[in-house]
This record gives structure tokens, sequence and C-alpha cells, in this order.
């Protein structure tokens, strides 16, 4: 159990989402970084749908009220343990009295904060996802606020057995997207025209957030003029605005949109997308519909690989807990 001293920039509730709500205009939201979030949560003895605590761009803390079973995966926000460094990607057990912080981002975006029996909010629709443009889910339907505290969703697990989880392998965050092409999007543009979309670097803008990144560079141009009758989209969408500057939609993006799409980023790469704050750089690289359900395939594998163990966290665990 925790309580939060502090929420630093956005602290909020995330699982896997709300699949299957769309066709009622209800996003699919949940975690942005979903790869991270699973592994925490493997890490941790939970059930890769559990929710956890997603992190934005460091500054938050939070002191340890019980014994608890923690595991932090994504960016690297600094994140220390009594004003130590707290190993990530390994799976740890923290006492009352304890003290974790994200003290500041040095690389990535999110990182996510896992702990065992998963953290508890009220069911939305099946999930705990916090949605915050829709004031819906998570704890009290908001982000998290100083003084929150953070219940396990369930106590059925032995802490010691727990700690000392390693992740055996790495996860890619390079900035580099892949894309497929559009061949029947309403309002399709000339694809001769979009060479700048793979050729230049896009730098995320300030008007990012989890809808979607907003991309500045180059300003690209499409041959239907205007807005187009809503169709059906989703995160991985590459949509052209008026203004040329291509947006990447993400978890909360809406499930019906007027803006030609122009390109859809594969779903294994979407991962290192939500690892990008704002400055940062991104590119894009074509591929293929094979190359992509092959990529599918790899994160998947790296999803249910084997836990190793720290042995020093877990003897630690026993010895002391």
């Amino acid at each position: 159990m925790l309580r939060v001293i502090a929420p630093g920039a956005l602290c909020a509730i995330q699982d896997l989402g709300r699949p299957g709500y769309q066709h009622f205009g209800v996003p699919i939201g949940g975690a942005m970084d979903r790869v991270a979030c699973i592994i925490a949560n493997r890490l941790v003895g939970n059930p890769p749908t559990a929710a956890c605590l997603e992190i934005t761009a460091g500054g938050a803390a939070f002191e340890v009220l019980a014994p608890c079973v923690i595991a932090v995966t994504g960016g690297d926000l600094g994140a220390t343990l009594d004003n130590r460094l707290l190993p990530t990607w390994v799976s740890a057990l923290v006492r009352p009295g304890q003290r974790i912080a994200f003290e500041e981002r040095r690389q990535g975006a999110r990182a996510y904060l896992a702990l065992a029996g998963g953290v508890d909010a009220p069911l939305a629709l099946g999930s705990r996802s916090t949605y915050l443009p829709g004031r819906s889910g998570g704890l009290g339907r908001r982000a998290l606020q100083m003084g929150d505290v953070i219940r396990p969703a369930s106590s059925a697990f032995d802490l010691a057995r727990l700690a000392g989880r390693l992740w055996p392998a790495p996860v890619d965050y390079a900035p580099l997207i892949r894309i497929l092409p559009v061949h029947t999007s309403p309002g399709q543009p000339d694809l001769t025209g979009l060479d700048h979309l793979t050729a230049l670097p896009w730098r995320v803008g300030v008007m990012s957030n989890r809808i979607g990144l907003r991309l500045e560079g180059a300003r690209l141009s499409s041959a239907q003029a205007g807005d187009l009758p809503s169709f059906g989209i989703f995160p991985g969408v590459i949509q052209l605005p008026p203004d040329g500057r291509p947006i990447l939609l993400m978890a909360d993006a809406q499930p019906t949109g007027g803006y030609p799409v122009i390109a859809v980023a594969i779903q294994a790469d979407l991962h290192r997308a939500a690892q990008l704050m704002p400055g940062d750089d991104v590119r894009f690289a074509w591929t293929t519909h094979a190359e992509a359900i092959a990529a599918w395939r790899a994160l998947n594998a790296l999803l249910d690989s084997p836990i190793d163990v720290d042995e020093g966290i877990a003897l630690a665990a026993t010895t002391q807990g």
C-alpha cells in the first residue's frame, strides 16, 4: 500500500484499457506503453490486465504504508528508494516508511509502477484505467493527487517469493516507428507526395498528449481539401490535419475522425512512440504487412519470456522480510 506524496507532472492509474466499446464512442485508452505495463505486472506476479501507475515525466513520490512488492519499468525517470537508486525491470520488496521517488526524466517519457496484487480502483466498462478527457475511470475519475492511498486489488500472494524477479531481455525503444501505407482511406492523399514522411526526422510538438503526438517538421499536403465524413480510427493511425503537420494517434485517441489518414504505425512499435516527449525527434520507415506481422509475433514472444531471478534481491527479501 502506498500514499501519494507528490503526483509529479501526471500520475494516473492505467491498465490495458477498454477494447470493444469503440462503437459506443469510448476510446480504448489504457497504458501508453503497454509493453512496459505488461512487463511490470509480470514481474510482480500479476496478470497482464492488472492496473498499475503510469508516471509521466517524473516528479512523483510515494510513501510505503504497508509491505509490498513493486516493479518499475518503462522510461528512466530517475527512480529512487530512500534517495538511493531503485533498480528497474526487477521486482523488489519495500517496507513501511520507505519513500519511492521519480526524481527527473533521464530517458523516455513514462515509467510504470506495478504493485503485487494490482492497483485497486473501481471498474468502469471492465477497466480501471483513467480517461481524463472523459473524466472516467481511475481513482475518483481523475489523475492521482497528493494524499491519495494506493491499495492492492488482491492480497493472495507471498511477498518474499515475488521479490527479485528480473526481466531477462532489453526492450527496444529506438525512436524509429515503422509504418504501413493506407490504400483505402477516405480522402487518401497522393502517396507520391509523402516523401518527407520517411526522409526526414520529425519533432514531437508541445501540444502532444495521450490522444496523439503532434509532429513538427515539413508540412505535408493532401489532395483532399477540408474535413471528411467521420470514419473509424484507432491508436497508430497517422492523420493529416489542414495545417499539414501529422498527428500520430495514441492510447486515448477518439474512435472516429475526419482528417485524411496517410499511414498507420505498426502496433509492435507504439511502445516506442509512448516514450517520446515534446522536443524529442522521431523517424518513420515504410514496412510491409508481412514484416508488421513478424514484428508483432516477435514482440509477443518477448512478452512471454521466462523471468530470471536476481538472487541478491530475492535473498534480501527472504532474510529481512
